[in-house]
């Protein structure tokens, strides 16, 4: 597996473009690693290397996840935030700590994070519903990486019409957090939510527009009609 890393990072800094690298830093507030690749031609590499790595034992993969995730690079938890989705009908209700733990542990930007949860954690959570509960208990963690990804791992599921009381439920257990980027991940989910169940979005925003933050308020209705948007903003 070490081979295969060492592979795939040469691949990237092979790829490196000078303004991409230099841009890249303006998008976040913290501190981040990255290589400076673009966008396209990462999921270019991940598509390469997937072919290379799809019939390995599953445990296998996730070694290898964990080696990408553990560089503290973003165009290395994008490659996996690429393959993982790929892999749904392979995952297990025992995989879920695994997930937490790599939040926990590796992601530490809102990229990585909207990178890994939107779609990894979104499928497993449609796959196995009944982990629901466990995702809503993140919203009380110390760590913001994980009270995100309780909101963004809904995205997905949300624009499908999914899990519309727990979004409400999500929403309301972060309605206080002062984090911005929490925020803006719950604004966001409730946004998705709206296309489908506009009213009951707009109703929401309406009876709880004095707790929610300006910046949460703003991304929930962003997507509605300008009438709309006015009466949520009165």
């Amino acid at each position: 597996m070490k081979l295969m890393t060492i592979k795939i990072r040469d691949t990237l800094r092979k790829n490196i473009d000078e303004k991409t690298q230099n841009n890249f830093h303006r998008f976040f507030k913290e501190e981040v690693q990255c290589h400076g690749v673009k966008t396209a031609i990462v999921r270019k590499i991940a598509t390469h290397f997937w072919r290379e790595v799809k019939n390995l034992e599953k445990w296998d993969v996730f070694d290898l996840c964990e080696q990408l995730l553990s560089s503290d690079y973003c165009e290395e938890a994008f490659v996996v935030s690429f393959w993982l989705p790929k892999m749904t009908d392979r995952l297990k209700p025992g995989d879920w700590l695994i997930f937490k733990k790599w939040i926990e542990k590796y992601i530490n930007n809102w990229a990585k994070c909207d990178g890994f949860c939107n779609h990894t954690v979104g499928n497993f959570i449609v796959k196995y519903p009944e982990f629901i509960n466990d995702l809503k208990k993140w919203t009380q963690s110390e760590n913001r990486w994980l009270r995100r990804a309780a909101a963004v791992s809904l995205i997905v599921p949300a624009k499908k019409g999914h899990f519309l009381t727990d979004i409400f439920e999500i929403a309301d257990a972060l309605i206080s957090d002062r984090d911005d980027l929490v925020q803006k991940g719950y604004g966001w989910l409730l946004k998705v939510t709206s296309h489908l169940h506009q009213k009951e979005v707009l109703d929401y925003v309406i009876r709880n527009k004095h707790y929610m933050s300006r910046t949460a308020l703003r991304y929930a209705i962003e997507k509605m009609p300008q009438p709309l948007r006015k009466k949520a903003m009165e």
